[in-house]
């Protein structure tokens, strides 16, 4: 699988999100949030400032889930990525 020009295949993260009390946070909760945790599988073509293993966060809202092989990913532009661990 290649993604073409600016785009990015990413398989999301699960998180187990927990605040500064102690409280874990559903995953209900989680999908409240507007960014995502994920590893880049595959860059685009014209993708340069990430590569395939970055562990990154994006804005879920601007993405899009596909099945390729039998498996979930998420689709989204370079644009859409606000962090790079």
């Amino acid at each position: 699988m290649k993604p073409i020009g600016k785009y990015i295949v990413v398989a999301q993260v699960e998180e187990n999100v927990t605040t500064e009390s102690g409280l874990v946070l559903s995953g209900e909760d989680i999908n409240q949030f507007r960014y995502r945790r994920g590893v880049v599988i595959e860059p685009g073509t014209e993708v340069n400032n990430i590569v395939k293993g970055d562990k990154i966060y994006y804005d879920k809202a601007h993405s899009f889930t596909m099945m390729i092989d039998g498996s979930q990913y998420t689709i989204l532009r370079e644009s859409d990525v606000v962090v790079v661990e």
